[in-house]
């Protein structure tokens, strides 16, 4: 085991014990607010273009198209009663720590792609971006989340790659944790 994949572990281990009363309210509330199963599974693409799917609190609607939401018409008509404060809150993420200690994620790394988000999975394989774990959050993520157009994600994407280091990670933990608190980057 990777120092990398030890620490991701490890984290994610400590978080999920940490976590677990809020993931059981979070879990309670979505129960509570909208028909459908607690979670969502998604298709995603992870390291070597392996499919895996992953979960979230679903925040939108069991109705909702299999499309990246910024894609959707009108998104916010697809939300839950509590489907945005969970996306702006990045505690529909919260399950993606089983995914963490499964070792199909990483802590920090490319966001996954949808299973149908073609072009997005083609730029980032041709530049090599493939090989890496994809992550809770990211180089992308923290520059522009879901305003980014796909060249530009890739692009960053690409500067992890080439820049990945331990401290690299750290700071981008960092960051993410100061854009989660300040709601930044966030449309839906």
């Amino acid at each position: 085991m990777g120092l990398k994949r030890a620490v991701d572990f490890s984290l994610a281990l400590i978080a999920s014990a940490i976590l677990l009363v809020p993931i059981l309210v979070v879990a309670l509330c979505v129960r509570l607010t909208s028909p459908g199963p607690i979670l969502y599974w998604s298709k995603r693409v992870g390291r070597f273009n392996q499919i895996f799917l992953m979960p979230k609190f679903r925040s939108m609607r069991v109705d909702t198209p299999t499309v990246a939401t910024h894609l959707l018409e009108n998104p916010d008509r697809f939300l839950t009663p509590i489907g945005s404060f969970l996306r702006k809150s990045s505690l529909d993420e919260l399950p993606q720590l089983w995914c963490i200690l499964e070792g199909k994620m990483s802590f920090v790394g490319p966001r996954p792609a949808l299973y149908n988000q073609y072009d997005l999975i083609e730029l980032r394989t041709a530049h090599g971006v493939d090989k890496l774990l994809p992550g809770l959050t990211g180089w992308a993520q923290i520059n522009g989340r879901d305003e980014l157009p796909i060249p530009e994600k890739v692009k960053f994407d690409v500067e992890y790659l080439e820049r990945r280091s331990f401290g690299f990670d750290i700071s981008i933990l960092f960051m993410t944790a100061e854009k989660v608190i300040r709601r930044k980057g966030i449309r839906h």
